[in-house]
């Protein structure tokens, strides 16, 4: 076992023989011995502090016995699958944050990886974990760029890049190996942020099919006896904590690939409920849904959470905040928002009002865990588009239901379009604070050179902030819509912006 050393510390490298002194650690490692029932596409913070951590609770109470062989979606992710080898796939997962008012903090051995394939240099032993008969899901999160197309040769005997013709071709090995069994088809799990992520992973398996003339009965056998599952997940994980070090001392090991996330995880999929025979994660007591239609939660989510981490974002970085906490925390601005989320935004969501009332007050908590440390300026990342998707539909249907506008979000777009006063500097664009400091935008350059105009020319005199506001609530092809059309919305947002010009320092 290999040993750290640094700064008067000296560790082992964690595995096995680690917890041979903990008898209930120890016997978790049994877990590892258990027959692969999943395939796992991606072997980063995510799935390790999210799926990895359900299926360990699962085998933990004796309902899964699987365990999971892990694969790295990109050949950059090869270093961390190296990392898991020299771990013999043990890692740790502490759980950190506020519950119920609590302040909490676990930790935990995860024990389920069996096989570590890297697919660019173990191409035959990949497609191999098709042939096994125990194989049952494959659980994938390769980012939202990882469920493209791309076009590429049919050649089973070098890797594919992309995910989506790795499945192809894994799918297809197992086909012809089980001569099309019924009962060998697969449960494909998608965790990437898409909307409809199972639907469109089975489009493109089935355009690479074709593509690349596989035979009519083999795509019939993936429409028919293969269960791809729309997905919403949903948990912050944080990944390597900042302090490791003060936890390596603890335990006089060091894990490499020590992860940490949030209590709060939620996992909803679309999908009869049976399932739950194949993958009982409602019965080990975890909070996942199989649901008919996800676009409620998908709502939900969008809506609340993210919907006031934009609506966070603007206000804030306007008034001169730098993160999440740091702004739920203070009475004023904090006590506004949280007020914003339960009654401007929460009646909007086509749920039953308490629970989705119960939701918002978990995000809440979340937004306060002391923990984690989210930048507003991450958040504000392509602030346009994300108003326009996350607080947009909102808005207006609040007027719709409400005859009037919604207070801090219409603050909320004025604050917006103040932020983004842009200039381009050394070609990166800036806008600024109420206070003058400047802030990095990180948005489309279109949009942000079309605000720059639209102020340039208040700067000259030649529009009134009316003007303005008149000339970008109008431009559809931010909004998909004129927002002037909106009573009331265009006179709410120019005023608001005038009182923010006269505390502008």
């Amino acid at each position: 076992m290999e040993t750290k050393t640094g700064e008067n510390r000296s560790w082992k490298r964690i595995g096995r023989d680690s917890f041979k002194h903990q008898e209930r650690v120890h016997q978790d490692m049994a877990m590892m011995n258990y027959p692969v029932k999943v395939l796992q596409i991606g072997e980063g913070n995510f799935l390790r502090g999210f799926f990895d951590w359900m299926i360990y609770e699962c085998n933990r109470q004796g309902l899964f016995q699987g365990s999971i062989a892990v694969s790295q979606p990109r050949p950059g992710g090869r270093h961390k699958l190296e990392q898991l080898r020299e771990q013999e796939g043990i890692y740790g997962l502490l759980t950190r944050g506020l519950q119920n008012g609590r302040k909490i903090e676990k930790e935990q051995w995860i024990p389920v990886f069996s096989e570590l394939i890297d697919p660019y240099t173990e191409w035959a032993d990949f497609l191999k974990i098709a042939e096994l008969d125990s194989l049952d899901m494959v659980v994938s999160n390769t980012t939202e760029a990882g469920l493209d197309y791309q076009q590429s040769d049919w050649n089973p005997f070098e890797p594919v890049m992309s995910y989506p013709g790795k499945l192809t071709m894994l799918l297809y090995r197992r086909y012809a190996h089980f001569d099309g069994s019924p009962d060998k088809g697969l449960m494909l799990l998608p965790c990437e942020l898409l909307e409809r992520n199972g639907d469109i992973l089975k489009s493109i398996v089935l355009r690479h099919a074709q593509d690349w003339g596989l035979p009519s009965a083999f795509r019939s056998w993936v429409v028919e006896h293969n269960v791809f599952l729309n997905s919403l997940v949903d948990r912050i994980v944080t990944g390597y904590p900042a302090e490791a070090q003060t936890y390596f001392d603890k335990w006089g090991c060091e894990d490499r690939l020590l992860n940490t996330a949030e209590p709060y995880y939620f996992w909803a999929i679309e999908g009869d409920p049976a399932l739950e025979s194949r993958l009982p994660l409602q019965k080990a007591g975890l909070q996942v849904s199989w649901v008919p239609d996800l676009t409620p939660y998908q709502v939900r989510k969008v809506r609340i959470l993210n919907g006031t981490h934009t609506l966070m974002a603007s206000i804030g970085l306007l008034q001169g905040f730098h993160e999440v906490r740091e702004m739920a925390e203070n009475k004023e601005c904090g006590e506004r928002i949280h007020s914003a989320m339960l009654q401007e935004i929460v009646p909007l969501v086509p749920l039953p009002l308490e629970e989705v009332g119960a939701y918002a007050e978990t995000v809440w908590e979340r937004f306060r865990n002391p923990y984690i440390q989210h930048k507003l300026q991450d958040i504000a990342m392509n602030s346009i588009s994300k108003f326009k998707v996350r607080l947009l539909p909102s808005l207006m249907g609040y007027v719709r239901t409400y005859n009037q506008l919604p207070e801090v979000m219409t603050v909320g777009l004025a604050s917006l379009i103040m932020l983004y006063d842009a200039e381009k500097i050394n070609g990166q664009w800036y806008g600024k604070r109420l206070h003058g400091e400047q802030v990095v935008l990180r948005d489309d350059p279109a949009s942000l050179e079309l605000f720059h105009q639209a102020w340039r020319k208040v700067d000259g005199k030649e529009w009134t902030i009316p003007d303005l506001v008149t000339s970008i609530l109008g431009n559809t092809a931010l909004w998909e819509a004129d927002l002037n059309e909106v009573p009331n919305l265009q006179e709410s947002v120019s005023r608001y912006i005038e009182e923010m010009e006269l505390k502008v320092t």
